[in-house]
């Protein structure tokens, strides 16, 4: 038990350090993708850089994983609609949180029942890549 409150106790301490690095002049992460700019909310900059900088081609996260990673609960939304995840739609306040993953180069594949988020490398060739003649 004791174990398990060390770990909590450090994690908060992980997020506090994080929200206190975050640059408070910038609302919004710059990210550069192929043939375009986009922007990630500072809000979801920890998810991003997370599945930016991992190498397998499956991440999987369970909700909880993800709120320490972005020191806040995820929205009730997120939770119950598969579409929270899925959505593209740049108008909607759904595309600013699928900006982290999908800037990242992954694709979100929820499980809503057991609570987790699959996150997979997407499989497109590079624009301007040099292919075999």
């Amino acid at each position: 038990m004791m174990v398990m409150w060390k770990w909590i106790k450090g994690r908060e301490l992980i997020v506090r350090q994080m929200m206190r690095s975050d640059a408070p002049a910038a609302e919004r992460h710059p990210v550069t993708v192929i043939g375009r700019a986009a922007k990630v909310p500072n809000k979801y900059v920890p998810l991003h850089d997370y599945l930016a900088n991992r190498y397998a081609d499956s991440v999987v996260l369970t909700f909880g994983q993800m709120e320490d990673l972005l020191g806040c609960a995820l929205p009730d939304s997120a939770r119950v609609e598969n579409e929270w995840w899925t959505s593209t739609d740049r108008g909607s306040d759904k595309s600013s949180c699928s900006d982290a993953w999908i800037l990242a180069g992954r694709t979100a594949r929820p499980n809503l029942l057991a609570r987790t988020v699959a996150f997979e490398r997407r499989a497109e060739p590079l624009r301007g890549s040099r292919s075999a003649k």
